[in-house]
């Protein structure tokens, strides 16, 4: 494969701002993911700018522990119309290693309560080293488009993702 990404689009019918505010709130990330990896933000404040640092609890049968937590560092921020984040880890003294691999949400309003969403998965920056013990994708190509319908349900005037009671 000479791609080094992969991405999918799913037209939703929802504002761009009310996309992009659930994909601002990591505590959505777990039930927008389409691979049951994510289990919770660990750093539940909402992403407001680049350089924020959130962390996620995370689950994989794969993984020596198992369980483990990721941290991201927001990279894309331009309300109401991308949103995007490096993926790595925190070592022990605290010194944060990214892996090379990142995830985009681009938005593109399609009329006042309808956008177009992209998102794409992208390892070109993953160095020979990672690659020679992780398969990229580390998932199938229907992870992609499970992770935008989900979005779209948490996204639905009718959800209560995002509000105080919900």
């Amino acid at each position: 494969m000479d791609r080094e990404n992969v991405s999918a689009t799913l037209t939703v019918a929802v504002p761009a701002a009310r996309v992009f505010a659930v994909l601002a709130d990591p505590k959505t990330h777990s039930a927008i993911d389409g691979t049951g990896w994510v289990q919770k933000a660990a750093d539940p404040a909402p992403l407001t700018e680049v350089g924020q640092i959130f962390r996620m609890d995370m689950y994989h049968p794969n993984h020596p522990d198992g369980d483990y937590q990721v941290a991201n560092q927001v990279e894309v921020l331009d309300p109401p119309r991308a949103i995007g984040w490096l993926t790595g880890q925190e070592k022990d003294d605290g010194h944060l290693e990214f892996g090379g691999w990142t995830w985009r949400y681009d938005l593109v309003p399609r009329g006042p309560s309808e956008t177009e969403v992209t998102l794409t998965y992208d390892w070109s920056a993953v160095p020979q080293f990672i690659r020679e013990y992780l398969q990229f994708p580390p998932f199938g190509p229907e992870h992609l488009t499970n992770s935008l319908h989900h979005l779209a349900e948490l996204a639905a005037p009718t959800s209560r993702a995002g509000t105080a009671d919900g």
